[in-house]
């Protein structure tokens, strides 16, 4: 997929911005998350937002390319330097930008990261690229682990789970999502909000699956949505607001059910909880500013929720009741959502994977005691890996005789996997999802 240039972002400077916010990824040190938007100017950001995610999403692509267009590897102290080399392959292979902007700029770039002399090189490999692209994609694309941009641990795991349509998940991961909104039910009704849109000239469609779904055709900025920060609508993906259609038989019918939200940040499921359902919630997490950013949701949405600096897999003071509902939206690989963070396919590990699902199990077997007779448990993650997801309910189900499993199989979301329902990754649609909702027997 080729990208338009942003108006007015061109430069050496928004290059060496993208080379500094890639390093760190590179050097397995640190994430996107990361990235510091504020170091180019307005303008720039769309562009430095794309030159860094967009060359994430490609990585190994772009890796196997530029290992072929060095003459030697370059030092693990010039990673800046390897950065814009692939963000220039980026650039030439994906972006609409001349080529000649893309070559002049991300060579130049190397004189703001104080490397003058690599200028030299990334003129001479970039400059190499466009001679012998046909040649040089087809070299690198035998090994499917790099056709497809994935590491290959990662597309045998997505083979191994799903032998029909690993190769297709793999190609959703290398697509940007679509921004989906969340209409707040206490401000209006969906139909309203697109009508609203309409009058902003934004074109949106109605979510298939989620009743509050908006989906914009063309992404925007927040604050070029109609009431945005007064509350009327927040981002969130159509696969994470089916939490709230799930828990919806057990939370409608009782006003002032109390519900636990066990891993909230950042509390886009939170607020949906709260903006459907009359209910006194608490809501933990265990990262301080991960937390903060809860409070941050709430306030903007005028909701209120009782929140906890907490490990979920301990007790404290905020598992001294019995709560009617348990939201477990429990850590895990993210594989799901590679196309929202696509530094995913580089700072995964295999081992990872072990670590999370004895987490999780932790984390299930901690919340279970603290669920009232006849409650319910909805377990979600974003992930697609049976470990996570399947086996993770499966097993908990064997060692938890009071455990029912009522996840819902005449939904036309998603398809069956073990004892939950999993959705993967669409063009256009919902990310990779999986739910099990599991009710505990009555006293």
């Amino acid at each position: 997929m080729t990208r338009e240039t942003p108006a007015g972002a061109t430069g050496t400077d928004v290059r060496a911005a993208a080379a500094r916010g890639l390093a760190p990824v590179l050097k397995d040190q640190g994430s996107l998350a990361g990235l510091n938007e504020a170091s180019v100017a307005p303008r720039d950001r769309a562009l430095l937002k794309e030159l860094c995610f967009g060359t994430c999403r490609h990585l190994p692509r772009l890796e196997a390319l530029a290992g072929e267009l060095l003459r030697q590897p370059l030092k693990k102290r010039d990673q800046d330097v390897q950065a814009l080399l692939l963000l220039g392959i980026y650039q030439l292979l994906y972006m609409r930008i001349p080529a000649h902007a893309a070559v002049g700029e991300t060579a130049g770039a190397a004189r703001l990261l104080g490397k003058a002399w690599a200028t030299r090189v990334l003129n001479g490999c970039l400059r190499r690229l466009q001679r012998e692209s046909a040649a040089l994609q087809a070299k690198v694309d035998r090994t499917p682990s790099v056709a497809l941009a994935h590491p290959e641990w990662l597309l045998d795991a997505f083979r191994s789970a799903w032998p029909e349509q690993w190769r297709a998940l793999a190609e959703a991961n290398n697509r940007p999502g679509p921004m989906t909104l969340r209409v707040n039910a206490r401000h209006g009704h969906r139909e309203a909000y697109l009508a609203a849109l309409a009058e902003r000239g934004m074109t949106a469609r109605a979510c298939a699956h989620a009743p509050d779904g908006i989906t914009l055709v063309t992404p925007c900025d927040v604050a070029a949505l109609p009431g945005f920060e007064a509350g009327h609508a927040s981002v969130q993906d159509e696969a994470a607001q089916l939490s709230a259609v799930l828990l919806g038989p057990t939370l409608a019918p009782r006003p002032g059910a109390r519900v636990l939200d066990a891993c909230s940040a950042p509390g886009g499921k939170t607020a949906h909880l709260l903006e459907q359902f009359d209910i006194a919630l608490t809501a933990l997490d265990s990262d301080g500013e991960r937390l903060a950013r809860v409070d941050n949701t709430l306030e903007r949405l005028g909701l209120n929720a009782e929140l906890h600096h907490a490990d979920a897999t301990r007790r404290g003071d905020w598992s001294q009741t019995e709560f009617d509902a348990i939201l477990l939206d429990a850590p895990c690989s993210g594989t799901g959502v590679i196309r929202r963070h696509p530094d995913i396919k580089r700072l995964r590990r295999p081992s990872d994977i072990v670590k999370l699902a004895a987490l999780q199990a932790r984390i299930l077997d901690n919340l279970w005691p603290l669920l009232a007779p006849g409650g319910t448990l909805l377990y979600a993650t974003c992930s697609v890996l049976p470990e996570e997801n399947a086996d993770q309910i499966s097993a908990f189900l064997a060692r938890t005789p009071d455990a029912r499993n009522t996840t819902p199989d005449d939904v036309a979301w998603g398809q069956p996997s073990g004892g939950g329902r999993q959705l993967l990754p669409l063009d256009d649609g919902h990310d990779g999802f999986f739910y099990a909702r599991l009710v505990k027997a009555a006293a």
